[in-house]
């Protein structure tokens, strides 16, 4: 499907008739994306149609019903971007233009398809329709662009509020830097509080919506140094307060409001696309992409010798090589470890100077493919550069691993908080220089694993962690000598306990990473499940009040709409399509796709169809796919059923009800692959349910 979507985009950027429509759009987004997919599968069976312009008049029904059900659905999202042009006049202009354009593509497809000017056949009889494939190969274009510019358009608005909300956590993380008083920086905190909840269910949304892996967990690092800091920030304000005069509780607030908004300025960067001065620094280069890209360059050359030069090669393996030297120069690396790291660097040079020998003389008898003897320097110069990058992926996971079973006991903090308590500067100093050390070697850590995580999105985490490490560190000393000068503050000790438990959170964070990139190694997909965001927050929020719908949420509701009628009209496409039309299967089928906008026709239908699924000859694993398929289908079907009944008042009951309805499409999709799937015996029927899943799940 994501192919599809990705041929639309390159449809999309094609000019169509007179239009001077800037069409050339990168869809950036998942759910435009996904909005964009069943509009495609109904202009691709349009399209696909006109080769065969003779057709029976059930098939000629079914399309010219397509083409309807495009046109209305696209009148309705039109409608509603419309409304969204109303009520931001920055953006009238581009959405009007947009939305005309879609109308009129809509209103292009309805009169290609509309069986009244379809003629019979002298031949057979039968209906010829479609002559002009031109016209609807240009109607197609005009508004697979125009949909997805209007969708854009209004992808705008969700990167304003994000914009707008952190404005406003901004100024007021201003005011509650200057406060003097307890009064006044607890109710600006319960504001600031509230500001926060705000931004994190946007940007939350917002970085699941992204396609790009690595804006994802760019976004998640940001989110997560936020809810660090919220907490901290809490402590730090309220010792800084207690204790006015202290340098270290003022160094140990400044830092916290510091990080807090260069986080806020990251998650802008990333929603915006802005880049910053420290935009290079974010992903260092890796001995992994090096080897990677080093070793797709040899391979390269069994299919052209000419693709590259020698010297290339050679200089590429010693930039390569130069980036060992993080572990090989590194004082916390054993003698061992360094002897093998530099003994397979110099097996890697020396299998690449008998390529580049083996090379150079195919090359001079004018070879057009490599020869036995590259062969041969080619599979040596992979496997020695594969070796060194077990190595040092052994080197980096060892000393993590080692770290972490030290760090484990958390000697350091415990001794660093007794000191504290006791106002016992000295040991206070003392165990700081431990801690600094071990901070050091984390730091150090991170940067090593980072050279051989394996994906950019871990590369992200690990600098993540890295920074982390290097600036808590810090301000866990600065905490405690703030309770070392005042021993009897409670406030004092609650936040050196407070930035001692973020660092504790940050050895598990680190601990989970660890696993995930020997996933990565051993060819096991890791997730990024490190990174978590406010959930104790995001729970306790209220339900919205009964409110007129916002432009977002107008949105929203146009892509559930727009997807419902199309998938509708699907259905009845494909069921056409079943020789016997008075199947119970097929019938059924009809039957929720007439009713998909009337949810209480359903509760007789889903138990009778089990029955009838139940009957059809399958072997032991078609069998029970089908029945967990099954009791999926009921268990959703008495959700429907309950949300059938429920009112229609305010946002929240407004939402409810479209869930429903798609819901309700889901089901419809459902009975429709089981028949598919029982007519063709082509394809299992995980895959027709992990196909419809895609919009039963939401």
């Amino acid at each position: 499907m994501a192919s599809s979507c990705e041929s639309s985009a390159g449809m999309a950027s094609s000019p169509c008739g007179n239009s001077n429509f800037d069409s050339g759009l990168e869809i950036k987004t998942r759910s435009v994306e996904q909005t964009l997919i069943p509009l495609v599968s109904q202009i691709t069976t349009l399209i696909n149609h006109k080769d065969k312009p003779k057709k029976s008049e059930r098939t000629l029904a079914a399309i010219h019903r397509v083409g309807q059900a495009v046109s209305v659905a696209v009148g309705r999202f039109v409608a509603v971007g419309e409304a969204i042009a109303a009520e931001n006049q920055e953006l009238k202009d581009e959405m009007g233009q947009a939305c005309f354009e879609a109308r009129r593509a809509g209103d292009a497809i309805a009169q290609l398809t509309d069986v009244g000017s379809a003629l019979p056949s002298q031949l057979d009889g039968r209906v010829t329709v479609f002559s002009d494939r031109t016209a609807m190969v240009k109607a197609a274009r005009l508004l697979l662009s125009s949909v997805t510019k209007v969708l854009v358009l209004a992808d705008r608005i969700v990167i304003k509020q994000i914009i707008t909300s952190r404005n406003k956590v901004l100024v007021t993380l201003d005011h509650l830097e200057r406060v003097s008083t307890f009064q006044e920086f607890v109710q600006i905190f319960s504001q600031f509080g509230n500001e926060m909840v705000e931004f994190a269910h946007l940007t939350g949304d917002r970085q699941n919506d992204l396609k790009d892996e690595k804006k994802k967990a760019r976004m998640a690092a940001a989110r997560a140094v936020l809810e660090k800091c919220t907490m901290m920030l809490l402590t730090a304000s309220k010792t800084c307060l207690r204790h006015p005069d202290c340098e270290s509780a003022r160094i140990n607030k400044d830092a916290v409001f510091h990080r807090m908004r260069c986080a806020l300025e990251q998650v802008i960067e990333i929603v915006t696309e802005a880049r910053s001065c420290g935009e290079n620094r974010i992903l260092p280069a890796s001995i992994y992409n090096g080897i990677k890209e080093f070793k797709s360059g040899v391979e390269c050359l069994r299919e052209n010798l000419y693709s590259l030069s020698p010297q290339s090669m050679s200089s590429q393996l010693e930039a390569l090589v130069e980036r060992t030297e993080d572990f090989t120069d590194s004082a916390y690396t054993s003698h061992e470890q360094r002897q093998a790291i530099l003994g397979l660097c110099q097996l890697a040079r020396q299998d690449t100077q008998q390529l580049v020998h083996a090379w150079v003389e195919a090359q001079s008898v004018h070879a057009k493919e490599a020869t036995k003897d590259m062969e041969v320097a080619i599979l040596k110069t992979s496997q020695s550069v594969s070796d060194l990058r077990r190595e040092l992926h052994k080197v980096a996971v060892g000393r993590a691993s080692d770290l972490l079973k030290v760090h484990g006991e958390q000697l350091p903090l415990r001794a660093l908080k007794a000191a504290g308590a006791e106002g016992n500067l000295e040991e206070v100093a003392e165990y700081s220089r431990t801690l600094t050390e071990q901070k050091e070697q984390l730091v150090e850590t991170c940067r090593l694993l980072c050279h051989v995580s394996g994906t950019e999105p871990l590369e992200i985490t690990c600098i993540h962690a890295e920074e982390t490490f290097h600036v808590i560190g810090p301000q866990i000393i600065s905490a405690a000598q703030t309770l070392a000068l005042h021993p009897s503050s409670k406030i004092a000790k609650e936040n050196l306990e407070v930035f001692c438990e973020a660092w504790e959170s940050q050895l598990c964070d680190m601990a989970l990473l660890l696993r995930e990139i020997n996933d990565v190694f051993e060819g096991r997909r890791g997730q990024l499940k490190s990174l978590h965001w406010l959930s104790k927050h995001l729970a306790n929020m209220k339900t919205a009040k009964a409110v007129k719908l916002d432009a977002e949420e107008q949105t929203s509701m146009a892509k559930l709409g727009l997807e419902l009628r199309l998938l509708s009209s699907d259905v009845d496409t494909e069921v056409e399509k079943w020789e016997d039309q008075e199947h119970e299967i097929v019938r059924q089928s009809q039957s929720l796709c007439r009713y998909t906008t009337v949810s209480s026709v359903l509760k007789d239908i889903p138990p009778s169809l089990c029955v009838y699924l139940s009957l059809f000859q399958l072997v032991d694993e078609e069998k029970t796919v089908v029945m967990t398929e099954m009791e999926k289908l009921l268990a959703l079907c008495q959700q429907l059923q309950m949300g059938a009944k429920t009112p229609v008042q305010g946002k929240a009951a407004t939402f409810q009800k479209v869930t429903i309805l798609h819901l309700s499409v889901f089901l419809s999709l459902f009975l429709l692959v089981s028949a598919l799937f029982i007519r063709k015996k082509r394809k299992p029927i995980t895959y027709f349910c992990l196909k419809s899943v895609r919009f039963g799940g939401r």
